[in-house]
């Protein structure tokens, strides 16, 4: 679902026009993108900062009320004072709803705790936590998780086996690369004795 904002055009812009912006709490902000000249927009502080609290803001569609006309965009950019840490600034770019988005969501892993090789007493190595996805934005997921339930020690989950919703694909070089691991021995490896070595017999004295 989009989130709906509305905005007002900044007729005037630079620093000084946002800092003005800024005073009356609000936030300045700019859309660009789709071949269109950007257009410089002030956002309501205190909604636009109720949405912080949601997860995965750019994966979503925002659809932007700007002058009577609605601006189909994705969030892009986030500027936050380095002292107050309140946001100063945002970015957002134009889409067509119609055509594939690159988006970079996290990885998570569920189940750990009933995972074969974790109770076989294996380790896991979660190596990259997040996966850069290809397709609409309406079937773009928040995140992609990683069910360890069935992997067991020396089990490897490449970019390849990644369970992804329908009409979403991974970005470029993210087949090959290996996001979990369960490392370790086997218990039957553990504890398996080293054979001993062969006696060698003493040459004969002549």
């Amino acid at each position: 679902m989009a989130i709906k904002l509305n905005a007002e055009i900044r007729k005037v812009a630079g620093k000084g026009a946002a800092r003005a912006v800024r005073k009356n709490a609000n936030i300045p902000a700019v859309i660009y993108g789709e071949k269109k000249e950007p257009v410089s927009i002030e956002l309501n502080g205190r909604d636009f900062n109720m949405l912080l609290g949601q997860p995965s803001l750019r994966t979503k569609l925002f659809e932007i009320m700007v002058g009577g006309n609605k601006e189909d965009a994705m969030l892009m950019d986030i500027q936050y004072h380095p002292v107050s840490d309140r946001v100063v600034h945002v970015d957002f770019k134009r889409i067509d709803v119609k055509k594939p988005v690159h988006v970079v969501v996290p990885v998570e892993v569920i189940n750990a705790d009933v995972s074969k090789g974790i109770k076989l007493g294996g380790v896991l190595n979660f190596a990259v936590r997040k996966v850069a996805l290809v397709g609409l934005v309406s079937d773009m997921p928040e995140k992609i998780t990683i069910d360890l339930s069935d992997v067991t020690i020396g089990d490897t989950i490449h970019g390849s086996d990644l369970v992804l919703p329908k009409g979403i694909t991974l970005g470029l070089h993210m087949a090959d690369l290996a996001f979990a691991t369960i490392g370790g021995k086997m218990p039957e490896e553990a504890d398996a004795k080293p054979q001993a070595a062969p006696a060698v017999a003493a040459p004969a004295k002549k």
